[in-house]
């Protein structure tokens, strides 16, 4: 069976090197070129991998182009693997391979289809998370699924991290014995139901905005939703620098600080608190974007700033 595989970020990379190990090898790899790596937070190099295998790399800003079209025109795959690749894959790139695209989502779908998926998944305070395989189609996420898996998570302490590594793990065991039953003849797809639909809108780095005036949970939530591997979460400082907020916890100490919305309340080491609108507060382990310094809490801003 021939295929192809597309993909540019570090999920791609994992999914590659597990149908590699697997056996699995494609014909092609399909991915962008390192000079626009700065597309995707988590860009990865797939060409090392795809050398090491033996596969050739075909880079691409755009899989619709008519040279990329040609190039997979002339592989005449029987399946391509779209995993970890942002672009919509048009009608023309549908129809070439014999038996269809299977595309990836991080969501158990119907549930959580769009963008940002993972940022919305902990920002709507999601108890279950999943993965799944499925074919595209000309709807947004919603071809018969070929394969998906579903697990509990803790939507007060879950990090964007821990679901992002959750959801590689996930599509890199679910890929190859997938390949192997397709190989075999056996195709799985089964429709998306439309009982329990969502669709996640678009979010961009200056959605990652922190407003202090919303209450401790909520703003803690943010700082997890949009953190590494993405541009995460941020405030002004009273200077007019941007200081990205990477991680943070819970003050242990209730009621114990009196401030507005925004003002550093407590510097001990490298840890700062900051007073929420609900009263309570964040104490800051991790940041950039300013010096960390005992000063810092003279130069943060002492209001909300939005």
């Amino acid at each position: 069976m021939k295929i192809v595989f597309v993909g540019a970020v570090e999920g791609s990379l994992e999914a590659l090197a597990a149908i590699c190990a697997a056996g699995h090898i494609p014909s092609l790899v399909v991915t962008l070129p390192p000079e626009l790596s700065g597309r995707h937070s988590d860009f990865a190099d797939l060409a090392p991998t795809a050398e090491k295998h033996g596969v050739p790399v075909h880079h691409t800003a755009r899989s619709d182009s008519e040279e990329t079209l040609n190039v997979l025109r002339e592989v005449a795959p029987d399946l391509i693997l779209v995993i970890g690749w942002s672009q919509i894959c048009g009608p023309d790139f549908r129809a070439i391979p014999r038996l269809g695209c299977i595309g990836f989502h991080p969501s158990a779908l119907p549930r959580l289809r769009g963008r940002g998926v993972i940022p919305w998944t902990i920002l709507q305070g999601e108890s279950e998370a999943g993965a799944t395989l499925f074919w595209l189609g000309e709807g947004v996420d919603d071809g018969a699924i070929a394969a998906q898996m579903r697990y509990e998570i803790d939507p007060e302490t879950i990090t964007a991290r821990e679901l992002y590594d959750r959801v590689r793990s996930a599509v890199s065991q679910m890929l190859p014995p997938l390949l192997t039953r397709i190989r075999s003849g056996d195709i799985p797809s089964e429709p998306q139901s439309e009982d329990g639909v969502s669709i996640c809108a678009r979010r961009r780095p200056e959605d990652g905005l922190i407003d202090w005036t919303r209450p401790a949970a909520e703003i803690h939530r943010l700082i997890r939703a949009v953190g590494p591997p993405y541009p995460g979460a941020f405030t002004q400082t009273s200077n007019g620098d941007t200081l990205t907020v990477l991680r943070a916890r819970h003050c242990p100490h209730k009621g114990r600080y009196i401030g507005l919305p925004g003002q550093v309340q407590a510097v001990d080491g490298s840890v700062f608190t900051v007073a929420c609108g609900d009263g309570q507060c964040l104490e800051i382990l991790d940041w950039t974007g300013a010096d960390r310094c005992p000063g810092l809490h003279s130069k943060l801003s002492s209001r909300a700033v939005s």
